[in-house]
């Protein structure tokens, strides 16, 4: 599998240490609501993380919560709540969101404030070896003692300072100097060798990339918005420490706006998680997340979400299919399934997954045509399920399951139907029917049988 690294901007093969991929993903600064944007990037990293465990790699993944900011501290202010009651609020409200995402929970998840020694460790280690200094609001870091700032975002010193998102402070040595640990008697605030004070932002991912991954891990990612300034800080203050090259890969997925907007409080645009799987539900949501390549824009349009939805229904109907064919009795017979090796050449391809969805969308008309014309035999099922399974999985979406109660109310319901229909009694059968879709199941008619799908419907 090869990825596109922003740091050599090439494409690059992944080759782990000792068959492990280390990943480094940024999460979220806990003051609000996770929205379509977290969305995206978050999918982007699990379907990629779920790819490499089909491929037969360890994965060893993290992904941090950063609980110590001055947002989070003003909505506490505003809210008259401490700002860990914030934090702890919106950490809980992530952990909803994206298990209703289905995306895998992190091996780790590391919270800034769990890790105030070892931020106080990195920044000792940079001011003994002459790249940070303290002023008389904190310690910086020295931004040109690191000759390659400037590697990953590829612009000179000089235009990085020009356009810096950076906090004025007259005491700094130089305009682009960046805070590791700022001054400050408000709560929250930690002792440190300086002074009472919190950390700055960008410290606090390499101090946790460095505790859980060493040096050298394989692919560290994040949202297309953090190349610069967070991950060239990181770069520079984690290299400056152990003078050995920090992550190998840098990976950044596009941004998504809002109907071609920006999201921004101002034009009250925000989607959130909530809101967006109360609309969709979560396999549209992965479906629309998975549409273009993960580098690129993505805009969130309504065409574009009933255009996944679309596609989901397909996807239903195939697994449903697929499911009760196989469970028909019959001789197993070969069928070859072309697509996913196309799947999985186009996943290799810096993980294209526009390009392995069309596959696998191609993989699902063939059957659900072969459904369609009943002449999806037990045996055909049985030696395509495994595929479809496989790309499922790594694609992370999931059809909506009955529990075993529903399951049998909802076959005896089918049965009665059919025995309606034997005797002619369309009208009372079609009453069955309608009586199953208000609770979201729809009926596939074959020769006979009666294939029954549970169907996901947003709330």
């Amino acid at each position: 599998m090869k990825l596109y690294n922003t740091l050599t901007r090439t494409l690059e093969e992944v080759s782990p240490r000792d068959g492990t991929v280390g990943m480094y993903v940024c999460g979220v600064t806990v003051y609000d609501s996770s929205h379509i944007g977290h969305a995206r990037t978050v999918i982007v990293f699990d379907v990629l993380r779920r790819y490499l465990m089909s491929k037969g790699y360890r994965v060893k993944f993290v992904q941090n919560f950063t609980d110590v900011d001055d947002k989070i501290i003003n909505r506490a202010k505003a809210e008259g709540k401490t700002a860990e009651e914030i934090s702890r609020k919106y950490i809980d409200a992530y952990f909803r969101d994206f298990a209703g995402l289905n995306v895998l929970a992190a091996d780790v998840h590391p919270k800034a404030t769990e890790h105030i020694k070892e931020m106080i460790d990195l920044i000792k280690g940079l001011v003994d070896k002459g790249h940070a200094y303290l002023t008389l609001n904190g310690v910086y870091f020295r931004v040109r003692s690191f000759p390659d700032y400037g590697k990953l975002s590829k612009k000179p010193v000089e235009e990085l300072e020009a356009g810096a998102r950076v906090e004025v402070d007259a005491s700094k040595e130089d305009p682009m100097d960046f805070a590791l640990w700022k001054f400050s008697s408000e709560p929250p605030f930690w002792d440190s060798p300086w002074g009472k004070g919190r950390p700055g932002w960008h410290i606090e991912c390499s101090a946790m990339a460095l505790k859980y991954l060493g040096n050298g891990f394989e692919i560290h990612g994040g949202g297309h918005d953090l190349v610069f300034p967070h991950h060239e800080n990181e770069i520079a203050q984690s290299e400056a420490f152990t003078g050995r090259p920090f992550a190998r890969v840098w990976m950044h997925s596009g941004m998504v706006t809002i109907n071609s907007q920006k999201m921004s409080k101002s034009l009250g645009n925000i989607v959130t998680i909530e809101k967006a799987l109360s609309d969709w539900g979560m396999n549209t949501l992965r479906l629309y997340c998975l549409s273009v390549h993960y580098a690129k824009p993505l805009d969130y349009t309504a065409d574009l979400l009933k255009e996944s939805a679309q596609r989901w229904r397909q996807i239903e109907t195939c697994a449903y299919e697929l499911r009760a064919a196989a469970e028909q009795l019959g001789e197993a017979a070969m069928a070859p399934a072309d697509e996913l090796q196309d799947f999985e050449s186009a996943m290799d391809d810096d993980m294209n997954t526009s390009l392995a969805l069309t596959a696998f969308l191609k993989f699902v008309t063939r059957i659900n045509q072969l459904a369609a014309s009943d002449r999806l035999t037990a045996g055909v099922a049985r030696a395509l399920l495994p595929a479809f399974e496989k790309m499922m999985g790594i694609l992370g979406l999931k059809v909506v399951e009955a529990g075993e109660q529903e399951r049998k109310e909802i076959e005896a319901l089918v049965a009665e139907r059919n025995r309606l229909r034997a005797e002619k009694k369309f009208r009372e059968a079609d009453d069955i029917r309608k009586t199953l879709v208000q609770r979201s199941v729809e009926l596939m008619d074959h020769k006979g049988r009666t294939v029954w799908k549970k169907v996901e419907r947003p709330e």
